[in-house]
């Protein structure tokens, strides 16, 4: 059986593509804008934040000049220390172009006057009717609650605007390497589904995974928790930065507890394999992803790589347990 999820997977490419082509002009504008700006605050929610926490530690990681702050959509609205007139850019990220949280948030950044730019999949949205630089990711609509398209092309236009304002000395390839990313994407889409839909039947009697990452990549772990296996594939989940394994995770790692571990050799990976030792030493089920084994690319990218066979993973590990992996049972239906 099909869901509607498995057709916005496929569309992840395309949806790409088109992003690129339409909003490329417009990326770049926002990249000079930050060229010349104090401070970038990232906002959002869901997996939309979790695009920002990935930008972000790939950023910071490639020792660039941009100075960067990730917040959730109140928080940033509680937030004191806006200065009226700053020289800051506030980028606010949302598939609907409608989350309270940020749209609140966006609201205070223009009346604080920041330049606000906002990254939408939705035209007719506030966030895009309201932000003073709009972007418009080109998925048509999305349906399915994880956000595939949406989270793709949300976390390209991202990486597009910071990396193309930093000062990285790897910036040309990395930025080479995002433009071909739809035909990545669409091998990894047809290479890594029965391998994915295997692991999942292995691991659909599972009620709990831990789900670990350094640097861009726990930007994907907290997509994998917190939105993926959560919502999608209603499984209890939590993400760590793998650094944070020893400081609380590691006293409930035992025998036989499912753990997925993202891996690209960052250099902070080297407490990532830590915790693949500790974990293979106590007989925990291990699941690693490893960005060598998928593509050959800017390490910072890896995101954008491991996010394929984690889809395919949830996608048929809800199915497994009767679930539809883009239906949700309480989503919408609580409003702050």
């Amino acid at each position: 059986m099909k869901y509607k999820m498995y057709d916005e997977m496929m569309e992840q490419p395309e949806s790409l593509r088109m992003t690129f082509e339409s909003e490329f002009a417009t990326l770049d504008e926002v990249s000079d804008l930050i060229s010349s700006a104090d401070k970038v605050y990232l906002i959002g929610c869901g997996s939309s934040i979790s695009t920002c926490y990935s930008v972000r530690d790939a950023i910071r990681m490639s020792s660039t000049n941009i100075d960067i702050e990730v917040y959730a959509g109140y928080e940033f609205y509680y937030n004191k220390k806006l200065v009226d007139g700053e020289n800051s850019i506030a980028i606010f990220t949302s598939q609907s172009g409608e989350t309270a949280d940020t749209l609140a948030s966006l609201r205070k950044a223009n009346e604080f006057n920041v330049h606000t730019v906002a990254i939408s999949n939705e035209p007719e949205s506030s966030m895009i009717k309201e932000a003073k630089t709009p972007i418009i990711t080109r998925c048509e609509t999305e349906t399915a609650i994880l956000g595939t398209k949406t989270y793709i092309t949300q976390m390209a236009c991202l990486y597009r605007i910071l990396f193309n304002a930093s000062d990285y000395e790897n910036k040309t390839e990395l930025l080479a390497q995002l433009s071909e990313m739809p035909k990545m994407l669409e091998k990894l889409l047809l290479l890594t589904e029965d391998e994915s839909k295997e692991l999942a039947e292995q691991y659909k009697d599972e009620d709990i995974f831990y789900c670990l990452g350094s640097g861009p990549n726990f930007g994907l772990a907290y997509k994998l928790a917190m939105t993926m296996l959560m919502e999608g594939a209603v499984k209890h989940a939590c993400p760590e930065y793998s650094a944070e394994f020893r400081h609380g995770l590691i006293e409930r790692a035992e025998k036989d507890v499912p753990i997925i571990i993202l891996k690209s050799e960052f250099p902070s990976d080297e407490i990532t394999d830590k915790a693949i030792e500790f974990s293979k030493n106590l007989e925990l089920k291990s699941i690693i992803y490893e960005l060598k084994d998928y593509a050959d690319v800017d390490k910072l990218l890896s995101p954008f790589i491991l996010v394929i066979p984690l889809e395919w993973f949830v996608y048929y590990l809800a199915h497994f347990n009767g679930e539809d992996p883009g239906a949700t049972r309480h989503i919408g239906k609580v409003r702050y």
